[in-house]
């Protein structure tokens, strides 16, 4: 018998506490008991079925100051249903990736009735934010006590609760007990080894694994170029047509990491379920609005907004912004330029020790300066994207981030571009890079971790004297845990960070054969980032909510592309080489053709190895082929099968005496029974029928 939501128990007194709702101080009582009563009612009713409960009682909460906190939960078999409803892939006793279902739970490895542990916590949370989201307006035309929040049949519920202020944040609790254990694993221990990349899955789900684990294979690809890279910067400074070797040897090695980190993420991913998922149809992003209508594919009532509209904006507001401020950058950056010819001429006027000093002061402020512009224009391109109104969260996504990166881009290399192209002064170009690159380092870890660390410690201090002076009779360590995580900064997600590598890779790619020791600093900073990320994620923000994810997305494309433009920069450097000039003393129109023949030669070879070294591994691939065959069988399989039960109610099977076969099936009649003895289902036909096959008849 198939288990429906019904036959859930919603009434449990105790469960365990997953996620966090944090309501505003104001919010009417007529408002909380709506939306309790939504939460815990049946789905046929149209609630999520969770278990919710305040985090203080009455009493507490005349004792205590009056936090609108409330946990919720989820019994096992709800857990269990949706993850099937989502779709979550779990590897199954025959060692096969197969997306669950409640019907064939044994099946499955490690499934047990007993054992609480099949979902990891992160997965759980991730249902019930789903649940959450999915908990959508019937009837209802406003939100009870709150007549100016308008509702429409189909809206979620969580979104508008948000966009009103009523509802102010919701976010998943740490496990105190499984987090130390995965920090004792992971940075607390100042070792060289490899990350737990499969337990930091397990807690914090796969967008963020897939982050650590391409940063860990970033940094160790890193080493042979930094090993390469220090003789040649000690040994061989100004001989730049024996940095030839040197920077092929970049372009093959950028092409073939970001290729074999395809292959490696693939093997993850199957081995997480993520790579078999099926992508669910994806729903309006929250910020979305527009005159409410019926989408044409879903059938569902959601907001429409008409697709010329953002393209206006797109083009008419958004574009132009992004080139002001492209032109500020450029500036900005003539500024700089201003001060290091001041900052030389004084050096070379009184040429003591501390205008030496002085001359890095000019590319240190203009590092600031761009970590601050980065920022900004962060900011505003988010105002922007979000203003354009875009339906789906995927495509808010692609704009911010090709606005961002077009931005980030110019600020951060446009004054090296200038420096080796129309100065070409490769001795200051050399001196900008490495201000740059270590500057934007240091800050970087100041301000993502050191900074918010030492503020969250003073915060925890304060939350537990407040705690240990109360003489209320409650959950200490719960109520000291949520007040403390609710304080927290909020996880934006990997763009951030991914951002961060992308520039790196930039500066360590770009310019190579004028500054190899960039790996260098980069492997440096990168052990630190691993530590200092990995306390960010446990001790600075709240617990995310776990996303999954087949891969790191827009970011491959970003990064191979940052590879090609790596190939035009090298060759034009190599060939602006007074080595290479004095080879081609009479004509340099055939040394602009040989470098531009080399350049293409270097990119055919570059496409080459992409082309030659396949996404994903000869067993993954023969897997996948295996479930994709295995659907197709049970496809068909299926549609035999409805054609039968549909035949059988509407009356319209003929037999034929001389065929002995149904007509408009084409099967023989012992196939029909065989299968409708698999579907258990009676069948009359002149009487009562027995059959029992030794072989199921083949179909």
């Amino acid at each position: 018998m198939k288990v429906t939501s019904s036959a859930l128990d919603t009434c449990e007194s105790s469960f365990t506490p997953l996620v966090v709702l944090e309501l505003a101080q104001d919010v009417k009582e007529e408002t909380k008991e709506w939306l309790k009563n939504r939460i815990i009612s049946k789905k046929e009713d149209g609630g999520a079925q969770l278990l919710f409960r305040p985090l203080l009682n009455k009493y507490e909460k005349e004792t205590l100051e009056n936090q609108n906190l409330y946990l919720v939960g989820a019994s096992k078999i709800t857990l269990l249903l949706g993850a099937e409803a989502m779709g979550l892939v779990k590897e199954c006793n025959d060692n096969t990736m197969r997306a669950f279902t409640y019907g064939t739970r044994y099946n499955f490895k490690d499934f047990d009735d007993d054992n609480d542990d099949f979902l990891t916590m992160a997965e759980c949370q991730f249902i019930i934010k789903h649940e959450l989201e999915n908990l959508r307006a019937r009837d209802e035309k406003m939100i009870p006590g709150y007549p100016q929040a308008k509702l429409y049949p189909g809206k979620s519920l969580l979104r508008r609760l948000l966009t009103s202020g009523i509802v102010i944040q919701v976010f998943p609790l740490h496990d105190n007990e499984a987090l130390k254990k995965l920090e004792d694993t992971w940075y607390t221990r100042f070792t060289l080894k490899y990350q737990p990349i499969d337990h930091i899955r397990g807690y914090f789900g796969e967008t963020i694994a897939l982050y650590f684990g391409f940063l860990e294979y970033f940094t160790v690809a890193l080493i042979p170029m930094a090993v390469i890279g220090l003789p040649y910067y000690l040994f061989v400074w100004e001989d730049y047509d024996k940095y030839v070797i040197f920077a092929s040897f970049n372009l093959i090695w950028s092409t073939v990491i970001l290729e074999v980190w395809k292959r490696g993420c693939a093997n993850m991913t199957y081995r997480w379920g993520t790579l078999v998922m099926k992508r669910q149809f994806e729903e309006p992003r929250p910020g979305f609005h527009g005159v409410l209508g019926i989408n044409p594919v879903t059938g569902r009532k959601e907001p429409l907004y008409p697709s010329y509209k953002r393209q206006l904006r797109i083009y008419l507001v958004s574009l132009p912004f992004v080139c002001l401020c492209l032109y500020f950058s450029l500036y900005v950056m003539m500024i700089y330029f201003d001060m290091e010819a001041w900052a030389l001429s004084l050096h070379e006027n009184s040429g003591s020790e501390w205008t030496s000093v002085l001359l890095y002061v000019p590319s240190i402020i203009y590092a600031i300066v761009i970590e601050i512009m980065n920022r900004l224009y962060r900011y505003a391109a988010e105002f922007l994207t979000s203003w354009e109104n875009h339906r789906l969260e995927s495509a808010y996504q692609n704009h911010l981030i090709l606005k961002v990166l077009v931005f980030n881009f110019l600020n951060c290399f446009a004054s090296l571009f200038y420096i080796a192209f129309v100065l070409r002064d490769m001795k200051l170009l050399r001196q900008s890079l490495a201000t740059l690159l270590i500057t934007s380092q240091i800050l970087n870890q100041i301000m993502e971790s050191l900074l918010p660390y030492w503020l969250q410690r003073k915060h925890h201090v304060q939350v537990k004297r407040k705690v240990q002076a109360l003489k209320a009779d409650i959950d200490a360590t719960l109520y000291e845990q949520v007040v403390l995580e609710k304080e927290m900064g909020t996880y934006l997600g990997t763009f951030d960070d991914y951002l961060e590598l992308f520039l790196q890779f930039g500066y360590v790619s770009l310019f190579s054969c004028v500054y190899p020791l960039a790996a260098a600093f980069a492997v440096l900073n990168n052990f630190t980032e691993v530590n200092s990320d990995a306390l960010k994620m446990c001790r600075v923000l709240k617990r995310p909510f776990s996303e999954p994810s087949a891969n790191i997305g827009v970011w491959q494309l970003a990064f191979e592309t940052m590879s090609v433009i790596s190939v035009v920069t090298n060759c034009a450097l190599i060939g602006m080489s007074p080595q290479v000039n004095a080879l081609f003393p009479e004509s340099k129109l055939d040394l602009v053709l040989i470098v531009v023949a080399v350049e293409h030669a270097l990119l055919a070879l570059k496409f080459v190895l992409a082309f030659a070294i396949p996404d994903k591994p000869r067993h993954i691939q023969m897997k996948l082929a295996r479930l994709e065959f295995e659907s197709l069988e049970a496809l068909k399989q299926q549609d035999i099968k409805d054609y039968i039960v549909g035949s059988l109610r509407s009356k319209i099977f003929v037999r034929d005496h001389q065929t002995r076969s149904f007509l408009g099936t084409g099967l023989h009649q012992t196939q029909i029974l065989y299968l409708l003895s698999r579907l258990s289902l009676p069948f009359m036909y002149g009487g009562q029928f027995q059959i029992s096959p030794e072989e199921p008849p083949r179909l």
